[in-house]
């Protein structure tokens, strides 16, 4: 076990925890010490939000294919006349 503790001191540890914060506070309280870690880990690395994001929008960018543009449709030989044109026309 972690730290020389056995099963039956970290169960007891557990316990402690568990009438200090509650249940529904626990969770909680792990998932922002994972952010805490992460966040670390990312100051030392150099990262930042921005840096993350510029870096995902890149590679999202690269693994998306460009838009297939249609080719122009041919122009037909004579134009259709509206039935505006043709009362202008008389």
């Amino acid at each position: 076990m972690p730290f020389g503790l056995g099963f039956g001191e970290t169960v007891i540890i557990f316990a402690v925890f568990l009438l200090l914060f509650g249940a529904k506070r626990l969770p909680e309280l792990a998932s922002g010490m994972g952010k805490g870690i992460r966040d670390f880990k990312r100051s030392l690395n150099g990262l930042d939000e921005n840096s993350i994001q510029a870096n995902a929008e890149q590679n999202y960018l690269q693994s998306t294919p460009a838009p297939q543009v249609p080719a122009a449709a041919p122009a037909a030989a004579a134009p259709v006349a509206s039935a505006e044109s043709e009362k202008v026309a008389q």
